[in-house]
């Protein structure tokens, strides 16, 4: 049995360094031959660990910067085959147009929760800002992009993005953490809501699989609650949210559409615009190989054109 299981593991991890590779072969295949990319650059670190970005230059960039959150499931990676992971060739639209992009890797569940999730995608953005003149793009011009969990962490720097901390040692943590435009797809906005009137998604429901996410395992309805608040975007919607475009699917049964409409609700509450939905008919909790669906993505790019 041992000697089975072992020849189990060993084909386990022969598969996924096949498909690594099989990803790799393919991002050399596809990747524009004129972007210049810069692996691996370290943005912050905590626990004794990097977290990196990869860096897309075009060869003609037009001063803007994105930021693409590689998060799916609140996991991250930069080139597992088994979740979200850095693939060139899906920011080719941006890269043509002149984007720099910025491939994000942020941590993970189980060890990291949500919302030390969220604060490395703050400090991502502070440090894009900060080196704004080393990667030739304009401080003042940053997009975020994300789709899902990445959405959910797009929505969040959206809306809560703000002041650095003037007298930080740190000149990263001086900087500001405002994006100047978000797009993304099918994010979770409102966990204490999931679905319908106090219906909670801390881990529960359709998210239940991914508790471990949330950190609140043996926590009290009181305590779920305080946390359901704080990560959840809809709750810091302000005048100041930054003009933010969503894709939804209406027959998403892992994000209900409904957390993107009273999302946008919201910010039209708060007088805060544009904030514009496009849904998807027929469409579920993602389609395919929808980073590449020509519409979504162009969308996102106009966007980005439009605001940025």
């Amino acid at each position: 049995m041992i000697h089975l299981i072992s020849r189990l593991l060993l084909a386990i991890t022969c598969l996924t360094v096949t498909l690594r590779e099989i990803g790799r072969a393919t991002d050399r295949i596809y990747a524009p031959t004129d972007v210049q990319r810069t692996e691996d650059v370290i943005y912050g670190r905590k626990f004794g660990m990097a977290l990196t970005m990869d860096v897309f230059q075009p060869a003609k960039p037009n001063g803007c910067a994105v930021l693409f959150l590689v998060n799916g499931g609140w996991l991250s990676s930069k080139d597992t085959p088994l979740m979200v992971t850095i693939r060139p060739s899906d920011y080719e639209i941006f890269l043509e147009r002149g984007y720099t992009v910025f491939a994000v890797v942020t941590s993970s569940q189980p060890k990291f929760t949500i919302a030390e999730l969220m604060q490395d995608v703050t400090r991502a953005v502070r440090f894009v800002r900060t080196n704004a003149q080393r990667f030739e793009v304009d401080a003042g011009r940053l997009g975020v992009v994300g789709a899902s969990s990445g959405g959910q962490l797009t929505l969040s720097i959206a809306a809560r993005g703000g002041p650095g901390n003037p007298s930080a040692e740190d000149p990263v943590e001086r900087e500001s953490s405002e994006v100047q435009a978000a797009a993304c797809f099918f994010p979770p906005t409102d966990f204490l809501n999931y679905g319908g009137p106090s219906k909670s998604g801390v881990g529960e429901g359709p998210l239940a699989p991914l508790e471990v996410a949330f950190g609140s395992k043996g926590f009290s309805a009181a305590e779920r609650t305080v946390l359901g608040r704080e990560i959840s975007p809809i709750y810091f919607i302000t005048a100041k949210l930054p003009p933010t475009l969503i894709i939804h699917g209406d027959r998403d049964e892992v994000v209900p559409l409904e957390q993107s409409t009273r999302f946008v609700q919201r910010a039209a509450d708060e007088g805060a615009s544009p904030v514009k939905l496009i849904v998807r008919p027929g469409k579920g909790h993602g389609w395919g190989d929808f980073w590449k669906s020509a519409e979504d993505v162009t969308a996102f790019a106009d966007w980005f054109d439009q605001h940025l």
